[in-house]
């Protein structure tokens, strides 16, 4: 990691309409892959099934990364709040001089003092009615929230690369459509062509072939940049260089299932159950309980205990004097006990607003699983929608691949117009990147 550099004498912008920009630019600025480890690797000869992608992703992509150090952070936390169990030992060593001039009579004598001294303290908070086990319940909710935060990281990533995994391959199946359609286009056009050199066509119809030509090539030049993309969008939530050239399994090796074994409401129930979001959620209610005991602790008295020990050598150097110096045990004990009587309603509104963070966690959760139930629901419709749309589409491809044949064939005994040449090629296009 490259260290940054304290910015001293930084200037604001030095007019609206311009960006600022500084020499200190370049000592903050992170580098192209500057990253807490060496970066992730492809293998360039390897075909990578989804669940090796979605394995690699969640060992390298950053974002889990930062969610484990957040739940560690948070770990830490809760130790921090749990110290405040034990007693805080705290060891002192002073070394102090004093010199001064003392009048004695009409004259004046330099004093010279020096004291050294080491010691011992003690503080222990001995009961403050659930104050610090408050501030514990707290960072314990709030630990329970980053660990379910994390799960959820892994869970959202897992959805992201089955994405733009499925993208990729709907991409790659688009380009050979779009490819088999530029075929079509062409033979049309090569058809029409030859038509009116034989006297059999009209320059319209030329024209129009050829603009179903070119139509089919910018249909391709956009499928490929398509597949660029969901390539570039693979590779970034691989944790690796949107550049990186990935092989993906194809389509046609994929198992693909006929039918969901499970219902709908046996889904949402699931989901419900195990949903990292929708528990991390409910962690937040833990969080706004705890809050609720710290403020109740506040109505009542804190008492806390010192105890101090240590030893003292004092030396004493006086004019015309001779030298002194002791050496003596000193110690102290004492009990504070602190008592709010008035604070302006302070106590009573903290704990009011506590309950009212209690009854908003509440509706929260409420809120995330009707979220979710409409999430699982949309998924479970959608997914039955392409089994179905699957087996029309397989239909549709077969009768628009037959029609096209025949009204190709048809026009060039001139049985047919190029007009119905080219819807047809329409359909089957449309076919192709639906099947």
């Amino acid at each position: 990691m490259t260290a940054i550099a304290p910015l001293f004498a930084q200037s604001p912008p030095v007019s609206s309409a311009q960006p600022w920009h500084s020499v200190q630019e370049r000592q903050i600025a992170p580098g192209p892959r500057s990253t807490y480890s060496a970066p992730a690797r492809i293998e360039p000869d390897k075909i990578y099934s989804l669940a090796e992608l979605i394995d690699f992703a969640e060992a390298h992509n950053p974002e889990t990364r930062v969610a484990w150090e957040n739940a560690r952070a948070q770990a830490a936390a809760l130790g921090i709040a749990k110290s405040e169990l034990f007693p805080t030992v705290a060891a002192i060593a002073v070394a102090a001089e004093q010199r001064k001039m003392d009048g004695f009579a009409s004259q004046y004598y330099r004093q010279t003092v020096t004291d050294l001294e080491t010691t011992l303290n003690l503080t222990y908070t001995i009961f403050d009615f659930g104050a610090r086990r408050g501030r514990i319940n707290g960072e314990k909710a709030r630990l329970l929230a980053a660990n379910f935060g994390f799960n959820d990281v892994h869970r959202q990533l897992i959805y992201d690369v089955s994405q733009a995994y499925y993208r990729l391959l709907n991409a790659a199946g688009q380009e050979e459509a779009a490819g088999a359609n530029l075929v079509n286009a062409q033979a049309v056009q090569q058809a029409a062509e030859e038509r009116l050199r034989n006297g059999l066509a009209t320059l319209p119809d030329v024209l129009e072939a050829r603009s179903a030509t070119a139509q089919a090539q910018y249909d391709l030049q956009a499928v490929l940049g398509a597949e660029q993309i969901a390539r570039g969008d693979l590779a970034t939530f691989l944790g690796t260089p949107a550049a990186t050239r990935i092989r993906v399994q194809p389509l046609n090796e994929l198992p693909t299932p006929e039918s969901v074994s499970e219902t709908a409401e046996a889904a949402i129930e699931r989901a419900l159950q195990q949903r990292p979001d929708l528990l991390a959620q409910a962690a937040e209610i833990r969080l706004a309980q705890a809050e609720r005991q710290q403020a109740r602790s506040g109505f009542f008295p804190v008492l806390n205990a010192a105890v101090g020990t240590g030893a003292v050598s004092p030396y004493i150097f006086q004019q015309n004097l001779p030298w002194g110096h002791t050496t003596d045990l000193a110690g102290s004990a004492s009990f504070n006990l602190t008592w709010t009587v008035f604070d302006g309603g302070a106590r009573r509104n903290r704990l009011a607003q506590s309950e009212a963070r209690i009854r908003e966690a509440e509706a929260r959760v409420a809120a995330a699983r009707d979220r979710i139930e409409d999430q699982v629901w949309a998924a479970y419709a959608n997914l039955n929608t392409a089994f179905r749309q699957r087996e029309a589409a397989t239909a549709l491809l077969g009768a628009a691949t037959q029609s096209y044949s025949a009204a190709l064939e048809s026009y060039n005994y001139g049985l047919r117009n190029l007009l119905d040449v080219t819807n047809a090629q329409k359909v089957l296009a449309q076919a192709r990147s639906t099947e």
